[in-house]
């Protein structure tokens, strides 16, 4: 029987392990805060010269990329967080029943706490140092040597588990409770190293004992670490201009919001695709910790360079949108459960639903006749807000001293001017790269719940699909 791939297959795996690394090289160095976003030698391709464009750029030399002493020092953050997984009180629930043994597994929870530690530092590191606290001014003066470390660590993470898992006893059900993903052992390398071979593997310290390596690098350093760059990037403007634009510090609340309110509601994830199916691989490895905070502080890493001021109107109309957004989400996900725990409760009681086979009961009214994922509408349009405050992006740094005409100029302390001009609208591939790498995500993930679902429930999908048409935004798909 031929393997069941996904994600372009081999190939598509070799495009993502080695395009997505190189991608965001190329957002760090191509937006930046030395010529502009983009450099301004993209702008003029006829008369594009290499050394020019390095100097634009910065470009440190591909030794440059690596520093030991930063990657040490990421190594130290992510042990810091591993100790406060351990000795913080902890919430300990049961994931979902595993496939090949029929029993859950046991994970501690306490996301939430760790990362008030950590934001707790960082709050008595600004009081007593202001923008100068060592944590910003390092993560701004090693952004690209931080980026690297975390790529290669995510990378030997990725390669460790892989490894790992070919010591798995098949032979189920077995007494470590270990299980390859259902997809990921097609026998291709590359594919299974990207999606992940083994389905929760685990490793056991000492005074730390049992550590899931999926759980603890989905919910923690990455998420945490995205609230500290925007952070760093709030400090930064601060050292660049001598205050903060509320554009900043929307774009740094709202997502701070975003990332606790998931680690606060942890447990949730116990139920995600992520967990319950997929392998922990370079997707997930590399995913948690580089793609998400590296590329999601993309907003706040711009701001620091061009402020954009909202005004109480612009401010006002990017949180409604946040607010639809959130409530979309929290209400179907919020009836949804509801009808699992208490379908007799008043609030789901009348709703239609179908009766499946397996004896689940799929909603065929409310939120959830909308449309069979209406809830990924509203975690799409939550996360639109954090690219708006940019505008129709794109700057350039002229150096102290020069005379421009246009009436945006945004000038440094140090004396640089920094203008749109030709550049406007091109910042635009960097800044809404998010919102757009969203919308095809989660497209791409009700994909695959369809797949699963239609073989779970057979003809029973069918004939709730031809009840509830639409797949994530009523109306439109």
């Amino acid at each position: 029987m031929a393997p069941h791939y996904e994600f372009g297959g081999p190939l598509g795996a070799a495009g993502i392990v080695f395009g997505l690394p190189a991608l965001l090289y190329t957002f760090a160095f191509a937006c930046n805060d030395i010529s502009g976003c983009p450099a301004p030698s993209l702008l003029e391709p006829s008369s594009f010269s290499l050394e020019k464009f390095k100097s634009e750029i910065g470009w440190p030399g591909w030794s440059g990329l690596h520093s030991w002493e930063v990657t040490g020092v990421t190594l130290g953050y992510h042990l810091f967080s591993l100790i406060l997984w351990r000795i913080l009180p902890a919430e300990e629930v049961l994931g979902t029943k595993l496939v090949q043994h029929g029993r859950p597994l046991k994970y501690r929870m306490n996301a939430f706490s760790s990362t008030l530690i950590h934001l707790a530092i960082c709050a008595v590191g600004t009081y007593l140092k202001g923008a100068n606290f060592i944590v910003w001014t390092y993560i701004a003066d090693n952004y690209i040597q931080l980026l690297t470390a975390n790529i290669l660590i995510s990378t030997v993470q990725a390669v460790f588990v892989y490894v790992k898992s070919f010591s798995v006893d098949t032979n189920y059900p077995n007494k470590d409770m270990r299980e390859l993903a259902a997809g990921g052992h097609t026998g291709n390398l590359i594919y299974d190293f990207y999606i992940g071979r083994e389905l929760n593997p685990r490793i056991t310290l000492p005074f730390f004992g049992e550590i899931d390596l999926k759980t603890f690098n989905e919910m923690r350093q990455g998420l945490t670490g995205w609230i500290i760059m925007d952070l760093a990037f709030v400090a930064k403007q601060y050292r660049n201009y001598g205050y903060v634009s509320d554009s900043i510090v929307f774009v740094s609340a709202f997502q701070a919001f975003y990332v606790l309110d998931g680690q606060y509601l942890e447990a949730g994830i116990m139920s995600m695709m992520d967990i319950t199916t997929d392998g922990f691989g370079f997707m997930l490895s590399f995913g948690d910790l580089a793609w998400v905070p590296f590329l999601y502080s993309t907003q706040t890493r711009y701001l620091s360079v061009y402020p954009v001021h909202l005004g109480w109107t612009g401010v006002a109309a990017a949180s409604a949108v946040f607010a639809t957004g959130l409530y979309i989400f929290r209400a179907a996900n919020s009836q949804k459960n509801l009808f699992r725990s208490n379908p007799n409760d008043p609030k789901v009681a009348n709703l239609s639903f179908l009766q499946t086979k397996r004896g689940t009961k799929l909603l065929t009214a409310g939120w959830w006749g909308k449309s069979r994922h209406i809830n990924y509408f509203g975690d799409w349009l939550q996360a639109s807000p954090f690219s708006l405050p940019t505008g129709i992006s794109g700057y350039t740094i002229l150096s102290a001293g020069s005379t421009v005409a246009t009436a945006h100029v945004a000038k440094m302390l140090d004396g640089r001017v920094v203008v749109q001009d030709q550049a406007k609208g091109w910042g635009v591939l960097f800044t809404y790269f998010y919102v757009l790498y969203f919308a095809v995500l989660l497209i791409h993930r009700e994909g695959r719940d369809d797949v699963a679902c239609a073989k779970k429930y057979g003809d029973d999908w069918a004939k709730y699909k031809k009840q509830v048409k639409y797949h994530i935004l009523p109306y439109v798909y």
